[in-house]
């Protein structure tokens, strides 16, 4: 209703454009509405229905991280019936050449984020289509230009000084994970559409159903046909390969008649533009990813390096199933203010990033507290040496507050991507992380000589400097300005693209 001055509306709902009800099933919808007509102004129910539409977002993605990375578990553990020398060799290239790869391609691809996330706000549907076409043929290109990782891992892996046997089989599968690699360049591209389309669901059930099938096929491949690693290697490439029939499949098919158009030349008009996104994105995350490997290869350095990278490696796995949960509220944050700011809600979109960044740190909160209560037991699942066992429990709790400061830093990270501020971010990273982390870890490690723990420590500094920053600029951003910028940026890259 108008309150008798022009262009003046009175609205109830400070949060009002119902973005996640227009693809959901008739009963959500119908239980979305039923709350927005219940929303007045009071704060626990902007809070509950917001909650709703980033757990439709992070479930599902967090569920999907858990598989893909249970996959890669899955790759080693069969693995592992072979001998030392075979789990080895193929942990190796998993982790460090599959694991760069991996870095970089998803990074790159997070500029979906920023424009299908926005194009879908601002209900220029085709837009995504078109968004997912040109990430395709950027990450494609990419992952040639990575190839020479792949044919040269024996005598890159000898220079960074492995075994001879060693480094002559991870070389050996690494060739047979080519595909695989290739993979990741399709499947990054058809998942962010799909997510900031709001239909989330299907990428979890696809990515269970590709995990149970790669359990079947590693066993199949190892107990029947007795194929070896090289064998369990190709396995691999099959799984991850499924993933992205299915999903392209259902994208050109029935399941988004309103994003996906077919294949467009105009893919190729704004490809400059989008490019350097994708860059900067990529920039951003691979230096965060590379930040703490570097981590890992200084405590290699010390005395009694056997025990610091054994335990480091323990934390390391420990915070790398908890960043599978970050990694969900990082998308589903960047998703949900991209969203908002798209359809031109400024305001919409600082609540949704407000909401992200408590709810992951309440999460991390509890983990936290459930590592002090099981601080002398972390290690037991990965080993039984008590000298690792007391060398994790050493370090139990810089391993929290890692953690605590990741749930709030991974979903201002996924705003700042919300927002279009990847090279922002990038820089912020490469100042906190690589001059201020790393020098600072060096010296107390080495110079005071603290050991790991002083090596952590000053990167925890590193850490916590880049979160000091990303709450500052969130909180000193203008939301308004942002929803208009986007605006402009939609409306120029619409027609840049022949669109009205």
């Amino acid at each position: 209703m108008e309150d008798g001055k022009t262009g003046d509306v009175v609205r109830k709902e400070p949060i009002t454009v119902p973005l996640l009800e227009e693809h959901l099933s008739p009963a959500t919808t119908l239980q979305l509405n039923h709350d927005h007509s219940e929303i007045q102004d009071d704060l626990p129910s902007r809070v509950w229905v917001e909650s709703k539409k980033l757990w439709y977002i992070a479930g599902p993605s967090i569920f999907s991280s858990l598989a893909s990375f249970s996959m890669i578990i899955v790759t080693q553990a069969f693995a592992g019936h072979f001998g030392n020398l075979e789990l080895a060799a193929i942990a190796l290239s998993m982790t460090v050449i599959i694991g760069f790869s991996f870095g970089v391609l998803m990074g790159m691809s997070s500029a979906l984020e920023t424009l299908c996330g926005q194009a879908y706000g601002a209900k220029q549907y085709h837009m995504i289509g078109i968004y997912m076409q040109r990430s395709l043929v950027v990450l494609t290109l990419c992952s040639i230009l990575l190839l020479p990782l792949y044919v040269f891992t024996t005598p890159i892996l000898k220079v960074l000084g492995q075994p001879d046997d060693l480094a002559e089989l991870s070389g050996s599968i690494t060739i047979w994970l080519i595909p695989l690699h290739f993979a990741l360049a399709l499947q990054f591209p058809l998942q962010i559409s799909l997510q900031c389309q709001l239909k989330t669901p299907i990428i979890a059930w696809v990515c269970l159903g590709a995990l149970l099938f790669h359990i079947f096929l590693n066993w199949l491949a190892v107990y029947i046909l007795g194929c070896g690693v090289i064998g369990v290697a190709a396995t691999s490439n099959v799984s991850w390969w499924i993933i992205d029939l299915v999903l392209f499949s259902y994208i050109v098919g029935c399941g988004c008649p309103e994003t996906w158009t077919g294949f467009s030349m105009e893919v190729f008009s704004g490809l400059w533009e989008f490019l350097k996104l994708s860059v900067a994105s990529g920039v951003m995350l691979c230096l965060e990813n590379w930040y703490y490997n570097i981590l890992v290869l200084m405590a290699g350095n010390l005395k009694n390096a056997t025990v610091a990278v054994s335990a480091l490696t323990v934390c390391m796995s420990i915070n790398g199933l908890e960043s599978m949960i970050s990694l969900g509220f990082f998308a589903s944050a960047g998703i949900r203010v991209a969203n908002e700011l798209g359809a031109g809600n400024g305001k919409a979109a600082k609540f949704a990033a407000e909401v992200s960044t408590i709810t992951s740190l309440i999460i991390g909160i509890l983990i936290c507290i459930l590592i002090g209560i099981f601080h002398d037991k972390l290690a037991i699942v990965f080993t039984s040496s008590n000298v690792v066992l007391q060398a994790v429990d050493n370090l139990a709790f810089l391993l929290a507050f890692t953690i605590l400061l990741n749930s709030i830093q991974q979903v201002l990270s996924g705003v700042g991507i919300g927002l279009g501020w990847q090279a922002t971010v990038a820089y912020i990273n490469l100042g906190c992380y690589y001059i201020i982390g790393l020098p600072l870890g060096a010296a107390l490690g080495w110079v005071l000589h603290l050991g790991v723990r002083g090596i952590w420590s000053g990167m925890i500094a590193g850490v916590a400097a880049q979160t000091l920053i990303l709450i500052i600029i969130t909180i000193r951003c203008d939301w308004d300005m942002q929803a208009q910028k986007a605006s402009s940026r939609m409306n120029m890259l619409s027609n840049s693209s022949g669109k009205p």
